[in-house]
């Protein structure tokens, strides 16, 4: 049996309020416990001084038989010096999923397309286009007028 002093949910929707307690670590989180050693409650400013309490001898105890406690109560402990909390580090933590990378990728694809499309239409002379669509336009009434000629006879 692993002991856990842990954080034990209550109060009401919205407004949180947890218990500190001591449990085994199978149980679930507002299940079952040994003992309650304290309380926390949120709301309460970080300056006030009711936001968390605990009884620091059971706490001393539980600690001196092998509880070990959350990262969250462990950050409470260490505040009196009960136990020697150490921030996690997680590098991972804000880098994208495959499927985001994946994304991401393709987009680059497409912008690089995009540019090389407009770097061609930079390059190309400007005229020829213009020229060319002058006289496919001088073309097409002529060839609409022939073609009604022919319908006409």
């Amino acid at each position: 049996m692993s002991l856990k002093i842990r954080l034990a949910r209550g109060g009401a929707k919205k407004r949180p309020y947890y218990n500190i307690v001591i449990a085994d670590s199978r149980m679930p989180r507002d299940g079952r416990f040994i003992e309650k050693v304290g309380a926390y409650n949120p709301l309460l400013a970080k300056t006030d001084e009711k936001r968390v309490q605990y009884n620091e001898e059971r706490v001393k105890h539980w600690l001196g038989v092998g509880a070990k406690p959350t990262d969250r109560v462990a950050r409470f402990l260490s505040v009196n010096g009960l136990y020697d909390w150490k921030a996690g580090n997680n590098p991972k933590k804000g880098e994208p999923g495959e499927k985001a990378k994946e994304r991401i990728e393709e987009k680059r694809e497409k912008e690089e397309a995009a540019k090389a499309a407009a770097e061609e239409a930079k390059n190309a002379p400007a005229e020829e286009p213009a020229a060319e669509a002058a006289e496919d336009a001088d073309a097409a009434p002529a060839e609409e007028a022939a073609a009604e000629e022919e319908k006409a006879e």
